[in-house]
């Protein structure tokens, strides 16, 4: 949520039929027409919601509305009750059509009949999936340099018809949009060609892809190689029909576009990818098949930088070849050997014609290929973006193409070609003077400059594009934790009946093999199937997300995934996971989660999207960015003037002039290339995606999936306010037993009592029943059986067991005293002190003879995770306001704030999941009236930023609602899409590393920006010559091109020290 002027509040709705640029238009158009009027409407067709900053005159229910007259769907908003939003049967369907593009193109298909196979022996060929919008396009950029680049490509893109949700990133040489149609993605990769730049469309796929998903069929993608004419592709399909139950959703275009796509049922180990690739070999040995990984944006990303440091490294070690000798004729030669030298009168001597020294004709040669190949870059990206911003049909308005132009490589372009055309100018006039009568040519030239300008400039742009490359990590680091074999449990014969697996993964009824009758193959993970038995190693990863077998356990390291340092216990049925290490003995699991769905693909998918989130903060630079290169173009063209003015008009003193040739002119001209090549908007531009890519990858590396990216850690490192939920995230969100009193005068032992319990109970569901079952497992329990086992709804559980010649009741304190037994006066007491304590207690008595002896007393609760209280402390310490909001009563709300640390006064209770997003947004505004809550205290500020970190599908609305939403990821689907940040560990530890990392990165941001802008502001006005006259000082073009490399290198590096960062120690 936005920051709010004082009468303006925010409103946020939830649609599910925003398809299209159409819809957004009629939302934008419609909401315009109310009174008041929104101050903004922000729209996403991603997130499938409409943002609006409006007047508290205007209610959220008439805008809701406005938006249902027009046919949308709206599913909540901040302000109504979800379930009676949910209730909502709009007649809008037909305006709805009316107004999208997208719906009616669908409708038009559905309309079309049916067309009949070409042939009736052709394999099934799934019609492929409609590529009508909304879709989301993936493509790589090469070319782009600094900010000013993404901001052309933004300006070139963003007016296109059926785009929307357009984002260009700098550093991962990439740009993703939502577009209507399949071929809009092509019309955007020509748009940004006509820019100057080389973009190629990476994927195309619908946005609701995930929503789809299933583990019951698998897609994959085949690449046959081999085939050499139009005969080889019938071959694979008519292999693919014999077998069967494999649809052809993408068929080859041609043999020589060796890719296929199949979908297919798997039903592990009877038929897996494995047989399908096996039987085309089998069929047809001439081809050898793979399964075909798409190139990532990442990998596109990696061949561009490697590209582009490629590029640089070849001409800046052909310009370092060429400065050798420039140096030694330029400078050794002209300055450092006395006038009698006789290399020094050799080069200082006319040749040819005129006046014109060996010198300039030798630094000429040296300084043409480094004009034209070395910096030959710089002028080609120049020139195309002139050509693109000025070229015959173009849209920009003209006001836009004078005061918005240009980039870092017009600048470069500009000082370089300044130099040397200068130059060439010089040497014509030296050529056309008489021969100087002491024997000397003319040496006054910049042909030097050009070489040791582009030389400088090359540097820094490698160091620059190095250092890039390594803030990029982040996705790279996470994905070399894959591994690349799996070690696959076969059997000893074909008998594949040794395997018995259970359909649910859920149940994790899974049987261990017979593993003695078996045997081990190495195979590649992309051929591992569900449900699949692969062998883990100590001190290997799993290949696949799976499911331990019965009867095993491991000990895990799974710090690489969540940040948590201590190894983690698993038995058998609990979930392992691609990326962690197993540090205890071998163990079997069975594949869950395969093709891209594992929990490591996730958190890299949540990483890549959090990436495209950019902070506030960088839409003010992309701002200032962009009248850079046009005030430093003027601002080179005013400080050529006047010092050209003021020397000829001869105010300056004549001792100024210290060239021989060109006068005032040519003198003044080397203060408008140092202000041309020294000022770079680079810096500046790397100041925030830098940090911010860093960081990202820290937090992953710490178990924090940044989904919000840049908006989200901006607004976490300034909050006021945290909310916590209550049950699952102060909370375990688990019952466990807390408390146990043995009475003892009893004829049975503690292991013979935890015995009769746990057979009891295993005959209840109950939460509680479990808690205790789980007690009596853990410590020691003697197994016992039992006989006639009852059930009283509400009371409690009751049985016999012949062989101790006694009966069991497990219950409450009404079905004690329903059987006659007495509590005594401390045990009620200490009963009375659990219940104090929000637990609940349960009896447990035993009958021999005729006469009920209590035996034992639990005490259940949900407990409180250890590390809450030093959390809310920590945040107290900080001055951010801890709350915590339950729907649970008032009591049991305001014993487990008094045990953290949270003030009674700062205890929401009795909320429902709807009204959760309504305090947050009652938080935010300061809570200027009181609700009926025990909370307190009106805030004189117009608008908190409110963090709200819970786990269950009842907090999604609040996560939506918050400036910062934090998901535990043990927590819901729902919750986990609905957050800003997502917590890998369930420990709240992590809340403590997002808020102080968050602080860390935008301190570091501020710092960038603050030294780039503190390095142009001082830069400028030396290369413009301000200090000239104190002592004749002035910044040589040639070290205002180091100066500008280092400008930019100087704010990466900057970032990379972020990697220094370690989170605060617990308190």
């Amino acid at each position: 949520m936005e920051a709010t002027q004082e009468g303006e509040q925010v409103t946020i709705i939830h649609i599910s039929n925003i398809h299209c640029s159409s819809c957004v238009e009629t939302i934008e158009r419609t909401l315009a027409e109310l009174v008041p009027p929104p101050s903004t409407v922000d729209i996403s067709i991603e997130q499938q919601l409409v943002k609006v900053l409006h007047d508290v005159q205007l209610s959220a229910p008439v805008i809701r509305d406005a938006i249902i007259d027009v046919g949308f769907d709206v599913i909540s908003d901040s302000t109504s009750d979800p379930s009676t939003a949910l209730n909502q049967q709009p007649d809008g369907t037909s305006k709805h059509v009316d107004q999208c593009r997208f719906c009616q193109a669908e409708e038009l298909e559905e309309n079309k009949s049916p067309q009949d196979p070409s042939s009736p022996d052709a394999p099934f060929v799934e019609p492929l999936a409609s590529k009508e919008g909304p879709l989301k396009v993936s493509l790589s950029i090469a070319g782009m340099t600094c900010s000013t680049c993404s901001n052309t490509i933004v300006d070139a893109v963003k007016d296109l018809p059926g785009v929307t949700d357009l984002v260009v990133s700098l550093l991962n040489n990439s740009a993703s949009a939502v577009v209507e149609k399949e071929e809009i993605a092509q019309t955007i990769a020509e748009a940004i060609d006509d820019c100057g730049f080389e973009a190629t469309v990476m994927n195309i796929k619908p946005l609701k892809a995930k929503e789809v998903v299933t583990n019951t069929s698998r897609t994959v993608s085949l690449k046959v190689d081999g085939m050499h004419c139009q005969n080889c592709p019938p071959k694979i399909t008519s292999t693919l029909n014999r077998l069967g139950s494999i649809t052809i959703t993408k068929p080859f275009q041609s043999h020589n576009d060796p890719i296929l796509t199949i979908s297919y049922q798997p039903a592990s180990p009877a038929f897996t990818i494995r047989h399908i690739i096996r039987a085309i070999e089998l069929d047809h040995p001439e081809f050898a098949v793979s399964i075909y990984h798409p190139l990532s944006v990442e990998d596109a990303s990696r061949i561009i930088q490697k590209e582009e440091q490629r590029n640089l490294l070849f001409r800046l070690l052909f310009t370092v070849i060429i400065a050798i000798p420039t140096f030694i004729i330029g400078i050794v030669c002209m300055t450092l050997v006395p006038a009698e030298n006789a290399k020094r009168i050799f080069f200082t001597e006319p040749m040819w014609t005129g006046n014109t020294s060996r010198a300039q004709w030798a630094l000429f040669f040296l300084a043409t290929p480094v004009m034209f190949y070395s910096a030959g870059l710089y002028h080609r990206r120049c020139f195309s973006e002139m050509h693109a911003l000025w070229k015959k049909g173009s849209t920009i308005p003209i006001v836009r193409r004078l005061t918005r132009f240009g980039s870092m490589n017009l600048l470069v372009s500009a000082g370089v070609s300044i130099a040397y055309f200068s130059s060439i100018a010089l040497l014509a006039l030296a050529a056309i003077q008489p021969r100087s009568p002491d024997g000397k040519g003319n040496l006054s030239t910049y042909f030097d400059s050009v070489v040791f300008l582009t030389m400088f400039l090359l540097i820094g742009r490698f160091i620059e594009a190095y250092s890039k490359a390594q803030t990029a990590g982040a996705i790279s680091a996470l994905a070399s934790l894959r591994p690349e074999k799996a070690l696959l449990v076969i059997p000893a014969s074909e008998d594949f009946a040794i395997y018995s697996v259970a359909s649910s993964f859920d149940e994790a009824e899974i049987e261990k093999p017979r593993l003695g009758a078996s045997r081990t193959t190495t195979i590649d993970v992309d051929m591992l199937e569900l449900k699949d038995i692969v062998r883990v190693p100590h001190g290997s990863s799993p290949p696949a997300d799976g499911v331990i077998l019965q009867g095993e356990y491991g000990i895990f390291d799974e710090s690489s995934l969540t940040g948590e340092s201590k190894p983690i216990r698993k038995e058998g049925g609990d979930k392992v996971h691609v990326g962690t290490i197993n540090r205890g003995d071998v163990v079997h699991i069975c594949v869950s989660e395969v093709g891209g769905m594992t929990m490591l693909d996730n958190i890299m998918e949540v990483v890549r999207e959090g990436r495209t989130r950019r902070a506030p903060m960088e839409r003010v630079v992309d701002t200032v960015t962009g009248y850079f290169v046009p005030v430093v173009t003027l601002l080179a063209i005013i400080t050529w003037i006047i010092w050209l003015s003021l020397g000829e008009s001869g105010i300056l003193p004549a001792s100024y002039l210290d060239s021989a040739v060109g006068g005032w002119p040519v003198w003044s001209l080397e203060f408008a290339i140092a202000v041309f090549v020294i000022a770079c908007p680079c810096g500046i531009a790397l100041a925030a995606p830098t940090a911010l890519l860093v960081g990202s990858g820290l937090a992953a590396k710490y178990g924090i999936l940044a989904r919000g990216g840049g908006e989200a850690f901006q607004e976490a490192s300034r909050l006021d306010v945290v909310v916590f939920d209550k049950t699952g995230t102060i909370t375990t969100g688990k019952l466990q037993v807390s408390d146990v009193k043995y009475i003892e005068n009893h004829a049975w032992d503690k292991e013979t009592i935890l015995g009769m319990v746990s057979e009891v109970e295993t005959t209840s569901s109950h939460p509680l029943a479990v808690a205790i079952r789980e007690f009596c497992f853990t410590h020691n329990a003697r197994p016992q059986s039992g006989t006639t086992f009852s059930e009283k709804p509400g009371r409690g559980l009751k049985a016999s067991f012949e062989v101790l010649s006694c009966s069991l009741i497990i219950g409450n304190e009404a079905w004690i005293e329903e059987h006659g037994i007495s509590i005594q006066r401390d045990l009620r007491d200490l009963a009375d002190s659990w219940k104090a304590e929000v637990k609940s207690v349960v009896y447990v008595a035993a009958q021999r003879d005729t006469q009920w002896q209590l035996v034992v007393m639990f005490g259940v609760a949900d407990m409180i995770r250890p590390e809450a209280a030093s959390v809310v402390a920590w945040l107290s310490k900080k001055g951010i306001e801890p709350w915590m909001i339950s729907g649970d009563h008032e009591k049991a709300a305001l014993s487990v704030a008094s045990v953290v640390g949270i003030p009674a006064s700062n205890v929401i209770a009795g909320v429902l999941p709807h009204e959760k997003a309504e305090k947050i947004e009652w938080l935010q505004r300061g809570r200027p009236v009181l609700p009926i809550t025990t909370g307190q205290g009106p805030i004189p500020q117009n608008h908190f930023v409110v963090a709200m970190v819970g786990d269950g599908i009842n907090d999604a609305p609040a996560l939506t609602l918050a400036d910062v939403g934090v998901a535990i990821g043990s927590g819901s689907d729902v919750a986990i899409s609905s957050a800003s940040f997502i917590l890998l560990s369930a420990e709240l530890q992590g809340l403590i590393n997002l808020i102080d990392l968050s602080q860390a990165i935008i301190r570091r941001i501020k710092f960038n920006f603050m030294w780039a802008a503190i390095y142009n502001l001082a830069a400028l006005p030396i290369a413009a010559g301000v200090v000239y006259p104190a002592g004749h000082y002035r910044l040589d073009p040639v070290w205002a091109s180091l100066a500008m490399a280092l400008s930019s290198v100087s704010v990466t590096c900057s970032s990379l020290l972020l990697k220094l960062y370690k989170p605060p120690n617990r308190s």
